[in-house]
C-alpha cells in the first residue's frame, strides 16, 4: 500500500457504496459538482463476493468507469481482509483492484458514512423529536436499527468534522422495569449476553416479540419484523404493540447513554430504514421519557435534539460529501487506503 495522505484527493469518476448486512447501495461521482449516478439496490445474498457485485452489478452497467473507490462497510476495519459482521462478504481491497479495475480504494466504517451524512445533509431530511435545540460545533452521535446496531460519534475539532468509529451497538443492555425482568429472561441471548443488537435491530424487534409473548403465555403470531411493526402501528395486536413500545423505550435508553459518552449538545440521530418507518412510535412519550431519564443528567439531556434522518441514501450523501472534498473532514484512512500512486 503506498504512502497516502488522509487529505489528498480521490481520482474521479469515484465510485461510492454503502455496504450493509442484507443490501449494498451504489453511486458514481463523475465529478466534484455533478448529481451522483445512482444504481438500483445489490442484495448482498445475489453474489458471493463484494468483487463481484461491484464489476457485475456496477462496472458491467455502466459507461463511466470509476478509478477510486470510497466503501462504507457494516464492520471494523482492520487489515487487508476485511469481515462483514451480518454477511459473508470479505472485502479484500488489494483483490478488489485487480478485478474491478479501480485504481485505489477507501474503506471506511458503515456509520462513519452516516456520521458524515449529519453534516452533508439538510434539515429537509431531518424529523426532529421532541425538543432540544442543537448548539453549533458541538459534538453529535448517530446510532441506527437495521441488519445490526450501528453507532458512531461525529466530533469538531481543528476545523474539520471528525467521525468517531466504533461497535457501540454490541453494548450492554439489560432490564430496568419490572416488567423489563418479566420480558428479559425470555430474550435470546449470544454466550449469556444481551447486547444492544440482541434487541435493536431487526432480528432484535422479533427477538423482543418473541419473549414479550412467551412472558405473557400466548402463542406469537408474528416471524417478520415488518409484519411486527405493522401490527402495532395499526394497534392490532397488543404483543406486537408492546414489543414496539420495549423496543423504543430500549433504543431511547441507548441513544441517551451515547449522548452522555459524546455530550452530543449538537444533537442525536436516527438513522436507518427502521427508524423512518417507526416515526410514529418515536413520536410517544416513552421515547424522550426515556431518553432524558439519566439523573443527574436529566437537565443536559433535555436540551439535547433527537432527530430522525429521513433521507433514503444518507450514507451515500455522507460518502459523497467526503469523496469531493476529503480536506474538510478527519478520516483517518491509514491502513484503510489502498493505492498505487
Amino acid at each position: 500500500m503506498a504512502s497516502v495522505t488522509d487529505d489528498a484527493a480521490l481520482e474521479f469518476p469515484i465510485l461510492i457504496g454503502d455496504i450493509g448486512g442484507t443490501n449494498a447501495r451504489f453511486a458514481i461521482l463523475v465529478d466534484a459538482v455533478s448529481a451522483p449516478i445512482e444504481f438500483p439496490n445489490v442484495r448482498t445474498a445475489d453474489y458471493a463476493t463484494i468483487d463481484d457485485a461491484i464489476r457485475l452489478g456496477i462496472v458491467e452497467t455502466t459507461t463511466v468507469k470509476p478509478r477510486s473507490t470510497v466503501l462504507a462497510i457494516a464492520g471494523p476495519v482492520d487489515g487487508d481482509e476485511i469481515p462483514l459482521t451480518n454477511c459473508p462478504w470479505v472485502v479484500k481491497p488489494r483483490g478488489m483492484r485487480a478485478t474491478t479495475g479501480i485504481s485505489e480504494v477507501i474503506v471506511l466504517n458503515d456509520f462513519e458514512a452516516q456520521a458524515l451524512a449529519v453534516v452533508a445533509l439538510g434539515s429537509e431530511h431531518m424529523e426532529k423529536i421532541g425538543a432540544g435545540e442543537p448548539e453549533a460545533g458541538a459534538s453529535r452521535v448517530v446510532l441506527g436499527p437495521g441488519t445490526g446496531l450501528g453507532v458512531a460519534g461525529l466530533i469538531r475539532a481543528c476545523g474539520r468534522w471528525i467521525p468517531v468509529p466504533g461497535e457501540g451497538g454490541h453494548m450492554d443492555i439489560g432490564p430496568r422495569t419490572p416488567r423489563d425482568f418479566e420480558v428479559f429472561p425470555h430474550l435470546e441471548t449470544i454466550e449469556g449476553r444481551i447486547s444492544g443488537e440482541q434487541i435493536l435491530c431487526g432480528r432484535g424487534l422479533v427477538n423482543m416479540y418473541r419473549a414479550v409473548a412467551k412472558a405473557d403465555g400466548v402463542e406469537p403470531r408474528f416471524t417478520l419484523p415488518a409484519e411486527i411493526t405493522g401490527a402495532a402501528l395499526a394497534n392490532t395486536d397488543k404483543v406486537a404493540a408492546e414489543a414496539l413500545e420495549l423496543f423504543v423505550t430500549c433504543l431511547a435508553r441507548t441513544a441517551g447513554d451515547l449522548a452522555l459518552v459524546f455530550k452530543s449538545r449538537g444533537g442525536v440521530f436516527l438513522t436507518g430504514g427502521i427508524a423512518q418507518k417507526i416515526v410514529p412510535a418515536l413520536r410517544a412519550p416513552n421515547f424522550r421519557a426515556a431518553f432524558e431519564d439519566k439523573a443527574p443528567h436529566s437537565a443536559l439531556m433535555r436540551s439535547m435534539p433527537v432527530y430522525v434522518i429521513t433521507h433514503p441514501l444518507a450514507a451515500l450523501a455522507g460518502l459523497a460529501a467526503y469523496a469531493r472534498q476529503p480536506d474538510a473532514f478527519g478520516v483517518e484512512t491509514r491502513g484503510r487506503r489502498w493505492s498505487s500512486q
